[in-house]
């Protein structure tokens, strides 16, 4: 019988694998409930949790990122597990304390033409950054507010976008300020930002310690000099998403105390909706006679908007935010930059979309499109693209630069369509490559740009198949993704009780492992006997992958001893510890497939009496491994 795929978060099913998830939820319980954690960095340094860091790591696109010491990810993995765990331990707990890297400075160019400074951490400080953010991650999403979506567990663009929306044309809060914080990552002050994380129940101090010294980091700049920075987190560290937000957080509770949370609105009965969550109707009707400012925040990272109901206190909240945020905060906002607008009457721009409200039938409706900024922002690169094509980068072909191209298509397709005119966004981005494509794809005998090729994958014909835009290239017949078939798609709220950190708000966004967890912790718990972290988490994926089950005979592990993980491409002959060269067979298995005495073969053959499918992928192995089938 085939096996049902499981809802999986990647981050959540890693932390399982490693048996660190329970750990996480009784963090966030204990941080729900008030209590204060005094000793957290053996948490932060035990085994699982730097593995676990590891893996996180690894995952992720910039893993393989160097700082200035130029190591990457496959430096840390080529090293035995035992070793990553004590290197990481001693940096941290070294005889001069935890001393980071200097930062490398890299400048990242802006759509406007200006540069946005990335701070790259070395690898090993990457390790230590990521292992700390899963133990204060799950303490702190007990104390942020709702109204946050930014870099925050399963929150999205959407969801805040989705809010939006609703603030606008539910709730008729049509007077929006767009506040702009002037160089917000570079101006955090770090003697605030330690005291509002010891706010928050952190209290180790050691813990503490080994922030400032991440905080105070040298940074490497381009032309080699250095900086030793006073304030602000370096955009590019792990960490640094999750400080940001502790820093906001504060500003987030102040806005929702002005009404949302008002002792007033508490007073009344709350009533609850079908999703459970809280119906503050008869306490918002209160408040309205109290004559006090109205106002809801929707924030994402440093960029936030707060929506009011009429222009005064539009205005006089603008005027109350920005002089908190001084006092507060220690932050300057930009009065060229912040401005209060009329959604009914002019768009306000949020995350790269521009919203207004229209008058239909009677009530007021949301319309979207994509921010003239970054509309010409994503032109410039479709078009860039496009040229490649015709003339490939050195190095590439033709076929790159299509699948480059296609890559662009669907990253613009998937964070738009939320916007309700998208379609005609994208269609005026779909004249402007093909003009580019039609005229410089010419030869004497016509033109290569047709309207057939290669036959359609799957996801393609879902994506794509009804569309009369798509193309090809002939000679090539690779397909061009038309960025104008493009539908909207109604954004989705984040569900009310969805929580990474605890059993019931894990259940509609997640699946527990449907196999033996506790020989799967033995096998993670196993001593590597030399063998390298890469090889050793490997084994934990394919465990899970494989259902628990051996790969060739479909039975079930039963202990630690039978499980045998085998190099498809023996190592002798070039093949590596990479998932996709591995797999997991029992240990009489693993013998039939290396044996060349014909006794042997015939001795474990009958042993484990494999039937005609089992013996085809037993026979597959043995051809990877360079030896001869073995006759059914």
């Amino acid at each position: 019988m085939p096996k049902v795929k499981q809802q999986s978060v990647d981050s959540l099913r890693y932390a399982e694998y490693y048996g660190m998830q329970q750990t996480y939820d009784d963090l966030y319980e204990r941080s729900k409930n008030g209590e204060q954690f005094p000793e957290l960095m053996d948490l932060i340094l035990s085994r699982e949790n730097i593995l676990l860091a590891y893996r996180n790591i690894k995952a992720n696109n910039g893993s393989s990122t160097p700082g200035t010491d130029r190591l990457t990810m496959k430096d840390i993995g080529c090293l035995p597990p035992e070793e990553v765990v004590d290197k990481a331990r001693q940096i941290v707990n070294g005889k001069m304390g935890y001393r980071p890297k200097p930062v490398r400075r890299k400048d990242i160019p802006k759509p406007n033409g200006s540069t946005r400074p990335l701070g790259i951490p070395c690898i090993w400080d990457r390790l230590i950054q990521q292992c700390i953010k899963q133990v204060m991650e799950p303490i702190c999403e007990a104390k942020f507010s709702n109204n946050s979506y930014g870099f925050r567990p399963g929150r999205s663009v959407e969801h805040a976008i989705s809010k939006t929306y609703n603030l606008l044309q539910l709730s008729h809060l049509h007077y929006v300020i767009e506040f702009d914080i002037k160089g917000f990552f570079d101006n955090v002050c770090h003697q605030k930002l330690i005291r509002q994380i010891w706010a928050m129940g952190i209290h180790d101090k050691h813990l503490i310690y080994v922030l400032k010294q991440m905080l105070k980091a040298p940074v490497r700049m381009p032309d080699g000099s250095m900086e030793f920075p006073r304030k602000g987190t370096p955009q590019g560290g792990i960490i640094s998403p999750l400080l940001a937000n502790i820093v906001l957080n504060e500003l987030d509770h102040w806005i929702e105390s002005q009404w949302q949370e008002h002792p007033v609105v508490r007073k009344y009965a709350v009533l609850l909706n079908k999703n459970g969550s809280e119906n503050k109707g008869s306490g918002y009707s209160a408040m309205k006679k109290t004559g006090l400012k109205e106002m809801f925040i929707v924030r994402y990272a440093d960029d936030f908007r707060i929506f009011c109901r009429t222009k005064n206190a539009a205005e006089r909240t603008k005027s109350a935010v920005t002089q908190w945020l001084a006092q507060r905060l220690r932050l300057e906002v930009s009065e060229e930059k912040t401005r209060i607008v009329n959604a009914k009457r002019r768009h306000l721009e949020f995350l790269g979309f521009k919203i207004k409200v229209h008058p239909k039938a009677n009530k007021q409706v949301v319309k979207s499109n994509i921010s003239d900024k970054q509309l010409q922002a994503e032109r410039k690169k479709l078009v860039g693209q496009a040229k490649r094509i015709v003339c490939p980068c050195r190095g590439k072909t033709e076929s790159d630069e299509i699948h480059a191209y296609n890559s662009i298509v669907m990253g613009i397709q998937e964070y738009y369509k939320i916007a309700t005119a998208v379609n005609l966004d994208c269609r005026s981005l779909n004249r402007a490559v093909m003009v580019v494509l039609t005229s410089r794809l010419k030869n004497q005998t016509g033109n290569r740009l047709a309207k057939t090729g290669r036959k359609l994958t799957k996801m393609e014909r879902e994506r794509y198949g009804k569309s009369a835009m798509k193309r090809y290239v002939a000679g090539s017949d690779e397909p061009i993704y038309p960025i104008g078939y493009t539908q909207h798609k109604h954004p989705k709220g984040y569900p009310y009780g969805k929580c990474y950190y605890s059993k019931a708000g894990r259940n509609k966004i997640h699946g527990n492992l449907k196999i033996n967890v506790l020989l799967m912790l033995k096998l993670m718990r196993q001593p590597s006997f030399g063998y390298n972290a890469e090889y050793m988490d490997n084994r934990i994926s394919l465990f899970s992958a494989q259902y628990g089950k051996c790969a060739v005979t479909g039975k079930d592990f039963c202990t630690l001893s039978e499980i045998h993980c085998h190099h498809k491409k023996p190592r002798a002959t070039g093949g590596g510890d990479e998932y996709a060269n591995l797999i997991l067979i029992l240990e009489p298995v693993h013998k039939l497939i290396h044996a060349k005495d014909a006794s042997v073969i015939e001795h474990y053959r009958s042993h484990l009496n494999l039937d005609q499918h089992q013996m085809a992928r037993l026979n597959k192995l043995r051809f990877l491994a360079g030896l001869p089938e073995i006759n059914c």
